[in-house]
């Protein structure tokens, strides 16, 4: 996936082509404000007070609490962005915008949108310090249990369409009856395939302070009798031995340095039973002698500075897989989400 300068007119598109347009401004002062003008929309709920039929500045200003001068500006601008449609004086929400963004739909990002804002932004003041020096901040270590809400949230709004996907998709065979959800906190993807195959049930394996927050996100998903929480640490645990049909690890492996993630491989192929499956579920760091691709690179490099390691190519997933006793299989490329894949082994 790529973001790209769209020209609106013959002369704008004489002007991109001849390189007079200083494009690195749009990342510079453009996108930044785009960017936290959205989160902060979704956390005064600017977005849910329009979807009521606050149709106006005025109205909105009144209902969320916000200057009418602030509010005006900041409507405008989302309009541009395709977040609101205008017409006599009254805004709506876009169908696509409703979708995605108001805080009770399904498939909504908004608890994401949440987590950036009161969390999130604050860590990127770090990446100089991270470009200087390569250490992350490590954030699992430091997070309290409010912020634990809010990523827990976050998460859960982030998977939601993988999750589905995943649940379709997965070369899990319908006979699988066990199965271990290395660090899968919310639980969307045990769900997902726990629902796809009636025989199948899930334990899922996280740290004791992701589940207190997790546990009522996985209750509300409506499969308690199937999957469960178990506390413990993926580093450490000992995951049994020819136990599990299935074994994932979704967006864990980029927490964890090379050394660690083969070892967590080792103690995986351990605890397969004979033709079980591995699946290691990740964003997948791109080849520079490939394509760009964006949201694997900006990812590799949030990871790296927020948790010191950042994304995998698939041939290094594959590698400690292999090192395992592994035998590598598909590679599963998400349709929903660019830049992400199963990367799958069989024992």
């Amino acid at each position: 996936m790529q973001l790209s300068i769209s020209p609106d007119n013959a002369l704008e598109w004489l002007a991109l082509r001849a390189d007079i347009v200083p494009w690195p401004l749009l990342h510079a002062q453009i996108m930044p404000v785009m960017s936290k003008a959205v989160l902060e929309a979704a956390d005064k709920g600017v977005f849910e007070a329009v979807a009521t039929g606050v149709d106006t500045v005025e109205g909105v200003a009144e209902t969320c609490k916000l200057h009418p001068k602030a509010t005006r500006e900041l409507m405008g601008l989302l309009t541009a962005m395709h977040y609101f449609r205008f017409a006599n004086g009254r805004f709506a929400l876009t169908a696509s915008a409703r979708k995605w963004v108001l805080r009770d739909n399904p498939e909504s990002v908004y608890g994401m949108m949440l987590f950036n804002n009161r969390v999130m932004w604050q860590w990127l003041d770090h990446m100089g310090e991270y470009l200087q020096t390569g250490k992350g901040i490590h954030y699992h270590d430091h997070l309290t249990a409010e912020q634990w809400h809010y990523y827990q949230n976050a998460m859960l709004a982030a998977t939601g369409t993988e999750a589905k996907e995943f649940g379709r998709r997965a070369p899990v065979p319908k006979t699988a009856t066990t199965m271990l959800d290395i660090g899968g906190s919310h639980g969307q993807h045990s769900v997902a395939l726990c629902r796809r195959i009636p025989t199948l049930q899930s334990t899922i394996l996280d740290l004791p302070e992701a589940i207190e927050q997790a546990a009522p996100l996985l209750a509300r998903l409506g499969l308690g009798d199937r999957v469960q929480h178990k506390p413990g640490n993926a580093l450490t645990d000992d995951f049994g031995t020819a136990t599990y049909d299935v074994v994932l690890m979704s967006s864990l492996a980029h927490h964890f340095n090379d050394e660690q993630n083969r070892t967590v491989a080792q103690r995986v192929a351990r605890a397969l039973k004979p033709g079980g499956a591995y699946i290691v579920n990740e964003f997948i760091r791109p080849d520079p002698d490939a394509k760009p691709e964006l949201v694997g690179g900006s990812t590799d490099l949030f990871y790296g500075m927020t948790s010191t390691a950042g994304n995998y190519s698939v041939a290094e997933i594959q590698s400690w897989q292999q090192a395992a006793g592994l035998k590598t299989g598909k590679v599963i490329n998400y349709r929903t989400i660019p830049g992400r894949a199963m990367v799958v082994a069989k024992k």
